[in-house]
């Protein structure tokens, strides 16, 4: 299939389903691993994120079809509570400031579904409880890091698979600057999964 576009013309796999009037915003999205599956089913994915993006100052435009937020769990992941004294209101305050920002894109663009994750932790005393949570080895990706999950949209159908010997990898990563980023991916998994779900 041959598409022409304002940069010229692309070519599309023909096998690949061209979505171009459904926009999918993916809020605080870093990689993007969420969203890839309907960029590759060809929807439109706007990934809204820093360094680019603040998700704070973004408006949303009209017609969005499906939401994926992302908002950093820095603040409230359980696996940080030693530090949450030491941070102080400050933090949680800046953290909530981008919870708060992607719950109002939400409210906003009205989309017919959404979905925002975070890891276990505190974030459910200021947004209620979530909806479900999952763990990647239930959608066959064979490690663990339980993940909350808030929105209204299709729950995935689970495919559990036995977990690997390294399992905890994500709970065992060092100290340092990319610790944050590798802990915060979306597995793949999941990933389609949802995608399949809520296309």
């Amino acid at each position: 299939m041959v598409l022409l576009t304002r940069k010229g013309i692309a070519i599309i796999d023909q096998n690949r389903k061209f979505n171009p009037n459904k926009i999918i915003l993916d809020l605080c999205g870093g990689t993007g691993a969420w969203s890839k599956p309907y960029v590759d089913a060809g929807y439109d994915v706007r990934l809204v994120t820093l360094p680019e993006q603040d998700v704070r100052l973004y408006c949303p435009p009209d017609n969005v079809y499906g939401i994926l937020a992302a908002p950093p769990c820095t603040h409230f992941a359980v696996s940080g509570a030693r530090w949450w004294t030491s941070k102080g209101i400050e933090a949680v305050l800046n953290g909530l400031s981008v919870v708060d920002a992607c719950l109002r894109i939400i409210k906003i663009a009205e989309p017919k579904f959404w979905a925002l994750e975070n890891p276990v932790g505190r974030l459910t005393k200021y947004i209620g409880r979530w909806r479900w949570t999952f763990q990647p080895y239930e959608f066959g990706d064979p490690w663990t890091k339980r993940t909350c999950i808030w929105g209204e949209h299709n729950i995935p159908t689970k495919h559990v698979v036995e977990l690997g010997d390294n399992a905890d990898w994500v709970h065992k990563l060092p100290p340092g600057p990319d610790r944050a980023k590798l802990r915060s991916v979306t597995p793949p998994g999941f990933a389609q999964a949802f995608f399949e779900e809520n296309k």
